[in-house]
């Protein structure tokens, strides 16, 4: 009963004006019929019999009642309106047609009398029919009006098909049957023996019917319910979609569904990652937890993206101490706050002991770093704490050298003076051949640690000694990684979202890219290969042409790239020029010999560098220009350490800049 009442509901709707005024006619009819019925039961205290004489009093009263009421109620408009939209202008209307209907039936019956029926009946049956007719107006709102406003509401929806009729496709389609966010019109599998079945009430379709399927349903998003596809199958996928404008979006992997229920909450914006091309490796668990299981671990830059992403996969193999070293208080309240919780509701034992200290420090302080060094004892540090934004670093080169070459040098002797075994510092491949400072003051850091490290004794940069054992140093080298702070891919989002253009520096600028979690994992893992000195490199897969995936990312978002080839596209890419120090390709390797190691995505490059003594002369002249921001002595310091750096073009230190200007305007 429950289910058909809403099923005859949904019938009613779907009838045409003219049928629907048909069934009020009727059922205001019987109304008139009622109504005179109850009038005389009322009166005279018995039912009159609805068989008999066909001229009964009753019958003739009733049919005087329906020949007056029809016709006013035609009228009065009462049949145009729509009555799941009764309100109070509508009782208005049924309140004056009564009250013209009442005075002359009163007439008729009470005040000229007919014989056999009771002069009050001409009183009694208008107000009875009044109160029937209203109340049949009132059912009829509520009973149609709320149906028919959720209707118009979900036919407003944006409509959506699933991509997977497995059970992820099925519980998906169940958490969405009453969202208010879109409406689920049915399913695409590979699978021809589900090709025209249904599935709760939803019909399958095979993808490569899909166009034909657009002429006739509006479908503006695809959600693809494949947890457990490989990125190739999902590449596959995406390149048949490709053609039709459609949002994609997507369910995370099986990993990340915990309960083993689907919701639209796990419903994501399908991100560049998922198209890399390549499957990240499982991990190997003997290297993830060789330098940091049940070990006091020490993370600088410990809030930004590659740091955090450290912090989180290192919690997850239990380590005694976790040193969260964060210059940004902000960055670092985030960032303690998340592994807190992540500690506190199971996403790591809570019963693992783990303990997290957060320190505001910057690593270019030597008082500060010795001192947390020296309280904690860390076992390993992993190095994350840089400027990397290349065009800010080349307008304030003497920071950039400050934060990334002093910071690195400061961090890694006060490891190397109180017994840290190793030191992990995360480089970048701007740090081959570069062309900009951030990628020079890079390969400085890691020639550092290089020259550190071949000291090959105990003692210390400065020359002293110590009892505790030598610091393995090892440096590990990869690209861009999405997703990270100044990512190209949230940039390019929010330019989509603000209706464009896109903006790209080069029309044939590649980059390498990689997952975070996946760079921080590799990062881990190559750190405990490490035997001093070494320079891993993490196999990046194939470079990305960044205007192709400015391209893909508009089309997973359903809109198409405007263009000579289609000016009446939606979201232009526009070419700006390369900004200062910015390369069109990366490279990850200074010479062509890497050699392989026990992890198939990690390589150990071998890569010249200046011994200590070289080196801490050059440094001393490179801090006491960095003292006075000389920005001409940093550049030609940095070019004499840093063989193949080749500045791309003038200085642009807003400093120099800005004293330059003014100097030539006192003249």
């Amino acid at each position: 009963m429950k289910r058909a009442l809403p099923h005859f509901a949904e019938h009613m709707l779907a009838l045409p004006r003219s049928g629907k005024r048909a069934i009020i006619l009727v059922v205001d009819t019987g109304l008139c019929l009622l109504s005179t019925w109850l009038a005389f039961y009322l009166r005279l205290g018995e039912f009159q019999s609805w068989t008999g004489q066909f001229f009964s009093p009753w019958l003739l009263a009733a049919a005087v009642s329906v020949v007056m009421a029809i016709p006013i109620f035609v009228k009065s408009g009462l049949y145009r309106a729509i009555i799941r939209y009764s309100g109070l202008p509508a009782m208005m209307a049924i309140s004056r047609a009564m009250l013209l209907y009442g005075v002359m039936f009163a007439a008729v019956f009470t005040f000229f009398g007919v014989r056999g029926v009771p002069r009050t009946v001409g009183l009694i049956q208008p107000l009875l029919l009044f109160v029937l007719v209203g109340a049949s107006r009132a059912a009829a709102r509520v009973w149609l009006g709320g149906l028919y406003q959720n209707r118009i509401k979900q036919a407003s929806l944006p409509q959506v098909l699933i991509y997977g009729a497995g059970s992820a496709g099925r519980q998906l389609a169940s958490a969405m049957a009453n969202s208010h966010e879109m409406r689920v019109v049915g399913f695409l599998d590979d699978d021809d023996r589900l090709h025209g079945h249904v599935l709760n009430g939803l019909p399958i379709h095979n993808p490569e019917d899909l166009a034909e399927l657009l002429t006739e349903v509006p479908v503006t998003d695809l959600l693809l319910a494949l947890p457990s596809a490989s990125r190739q199958r999902r590449n596959d996928i995406l390149a048949r979609l490709a053609p039709h404008k459609l949002t994609v979006r997507t369910l995370p992997g099986l990993s990340d569904i915990a309960t083993g229920r689907v919701s639209l909450s796990d419903v994501r914006e399908l991100d560049i990652d998922d198209l890399l091309g390549r499957e990240p490796v499982k991990p190997n668990g003997l290297l993830l937890n060789r330098n940091t299981h049940n070990k006091t671990v020490l993370v600088t830059g410990a809030g930004g993206s590659i740091g955090s992403e450290l912090c989180r996969q290192i919690l997850k193999t239990k380590p005694k101490k976790l040193l969260l070293v964060e210059m940004s208080e902000f960055a670092l309240y985030q960032v303690h706050q998340e592994l807190q919780t992540i500690l506190a509701f199971g996403l790591a034992d809570k019963d693992d002991g783990s303990l997290i200290i957060p320190l505001l420090a910057s690593v270019c302080d030597e008082v500060r770093m010795h001192e947390i060094m020296d309280t904690w004892k860390p076992n390993t540090v992993y190095h994350a704490a840089a400027y990397k934004h290349v065009p800010l670093v080349e307008h304030n080169p003497s920071e950039g050298v400050r934060n990334n070459v002093w910071g690195t040098r400061v961090c890694a002797e006060a490891a190397a003076r109180n017994g840290v075994q190793n030191f992990v510092l995360i480089s970048t491949d701007k740090a081959v051949r570069p062309t900009n400072i951030m990628g020079a003051t890079k390969r400085l850091a890691e020639m550092v640690l290089q020259a550190l490290s071949d000291i090959g004794s105990t003692e210390t940069a400065e020359g002293g000694r110590t009892s505790t054992p030598r610091t393995c140093f090892s440096m590990v080298r990869f690209g861009n990684v999405l997703g990270s702070s100044g990512s190209v891919v949230p940039l390019f989002r929010e330019q989509i979202k603000n209706g464009g253009p896109i903006t790209l520096t080069h029309a044939d600028i590649t980059r390498y890219f990689m997952t975070i979690p996946e760079a921080a994992q590799l990062v881990i893992q190559a750190g405990a290969m490490g035997t001093g000195g070494d320079v891993f490199v993490l196999d990046m897969g194939q470079p990305v042409r960044i205007y192709d995936l400015a391209a893909r990312l508009v089309e997973l978002s359903g809109l198409t790239v405007k263009n000579e080839d289609r000016p009446s596209g939606d979201i232009e890419i526009t070419v700006t020029g390369l900004r200062p120090g910015e390369k069109l390709y990366e490279e990850l390797l200074i010479g062509d010999n890497p050699k392989p190691t026990q992890h198939s995505r990690i390589m150990k490059a071998h890569e010249t560098f200046l011994t200590w003594p070289q080196l801490d002369d050059q440094l001393t002249a490179l801090s006491l220009a960095i003292s006075v921001n000389d920005v001409l002595i940093i550049r030609g310091t940095l070019k004499q350490l840093v063989s193949d750096y080749q500045p791309s073009g003038e200085v642009v230190d807003w400093v120099y800049l800005a004293q330059k200007n003014q100097g030539m305007a006192d003249h």
